[in-house]
């Protein structure tokens, strides 16, 4: 089982190397969307059948997809900001703009027919979004025993995190009457993550050699996803999807940070969607997604949690759980042309008392904004196009300074924007 475990972990490496992983934090660290055409329909995408993404959407929906070749590439743009104020003396005051800004985020998906009622795929995607490069030597940490060019949580040198998570999902869907289906992906995963500047954690911490500066680690594991999809009349289908947590091997070189010793397993969550054709040439989408971040105890405990750091139940980034609503619609402009647009709203995983920890991860935004359009190159090939606006957002909070001394650190500020722009071609034989 070992040996197996090893090539595992080789193979997705492997994988990781090819396509990047991705630097989302729209819905919490997971996308808006997968595949382009859902990404244009702001994810709404549950109910729909348009590209080889099934294994990230609904593997139900990969028998009535056909046999299909899709891959593209998001540019992704996030802004975070943090800023400090009223701080004793203005003696922590600060504010910053993370450098890292613009990422590139591949997806490929494929499907064939193994009978007509029978259909084999595989889709690659990613998560991610705790990806911030904040510059240090903004403050004079010297009263708290940090050096005097500290950066704004009084570490050494630049202050920020990299996760990044890849998920390959092969996929079986079988269509077991003519208009309803279920479908299968088991869900292989890797991560990566890396923290720098945090130095002033590794006093709270069980394991103070394991919190910061120890380059990336890596992580694998398994889950599943499941899907069911029903078209209960030519203008009304349903869909429906579960995935289970992902249990993810530990991050030994951040054992002393996240919670139960390294702890990085991805949540559970499930999606109900519908999508309706009221007239010729028009498609309306409306998906609700639940996502379980307080199931992961690095990433849901609260971080007031006076546990020690990478402690059996020890302080995590304090994220809720979120609803997610996306409403998406598709018109058919010719025969070549068809434009989409949509909209998602999201809650804020984050609250106030939280808001010194995740300084490292501002996943803040809620509101999504999206348009999109596929063009048909000839009767066999497509381009599809799709742009996404995220409003910004931010969160006020108590500084974790503060417990040091009353008012010490006053309050702290961490806020979002992000733009997104995408292309991807698909191919159907």
């Amino acid at each position: 089982m070992k040996s197996i475990s090893i090539a595992v972990r080789r193979a997705l490496a492997v994988t990781a190397c090819v396509l990047p992983a991705a630097a989302f934090a729209t819905d919490g660290y997971f996308s808006h969307g997968y595949g382009m055409k859902g990404k244009g329909m702001a994810g709404a995408s549950t109910a729909m059948a348009a590209d080889a993404m099934g294994g990230a959407n609904n593997p139900a929906s990969m028998v009535w997809v056909g046999k299909r070749f899709d891959a593209g590439v998001d540019f992704f743009s996030p802004r975070r900001k943090v800023q400090r104020s009223g701080s004793a003396g203005g003696m922590l005051d600060f504010s910053v703009d993370s450098d890292s800004t613009l990422f590139a985020v591949p997806e490929l998906g494929f499907n064939t027919m193994v009978s007509p009622n029978f259909s084999l795929g595989v889709t690659i995607y990613g998560n991610g979004g705790m990806n911030t490069d904040f510059e240090g030597g903004q403050l004079n940490c010297s009263a708290f025993g940090g050096p005097p060019s500290s950066n704004g949580l009084c570490g050494v040198g630049r202050l920020g995190v990299n996760l990044e998570q890849l998920i390959v999902a092969p996929t079986i869907a079988w269509k077991f009457s003519p208009n309803h289906s279920l479908g299968v992906s088991p869900l292989l995963g890797y991560q990566k993550f890396r923290m720098q500047g945090a130095h002033l954690f590794t006093s709270l911490s069980q394991a103070p050699d394991s919190v910061t500066n120890n380059g990336h680690d890596e992580s694998t594991g398994y889950g599943v996803r499941v899907g069911y999809m029903g078209r209960l009349s030519p203008m009304v289908t349903l869909g429906a999807t579960y995935a289970s947590k992902m249990k993810m091997s530990e991050f030994d070189g951040y054992k002393g940070l996240f919670a139960d010793s390294g702890d990085f397993d991805l949540p559970e969550h499930y999606t109900l969607g519908v999508a309706v054709r009221p007239v010729s040439g028009w498609l309306l989408a409306f998906d609700y997604k639940k996502i379980k971040y307080s199931g992961i105890g690095s990433v849901g405990n609260p971080s007031t949690n006076q546990a020690p750091l990478g402690s059996s139940g020890g302080p995590g980034f304090g994220w809720q759980d979120v609803d997610v609503f996306k409403l998406g619609a598709e018109f058919q402009a010719s025969p070549k042309l068809t434009v989409r647009a949509g909209f998602g709203r999201s809650d804020n995983p984050i609250l106030a008392r939280d808001v010194s920890f995740n300084i490292l991860a501002p996943g803040v935004v809620r509101d999504h904004y999206t348009l999109g359009f596929t063009y048909a190159i000839d009767s066999s090939s497509e381009i599809t196009g799709a742009y996404m606006h995220a409003k910004r957002n931010s969160v006020t909070g108590a500084s974790l300074f503060n417990a040091f001394a009353p008012g010490m650190g006053g309050s702290e500020t961490i806020e979002m924007y992000q733009n997104s722009l995408g292309i991807a071609w698909g191919m159907r034989w």
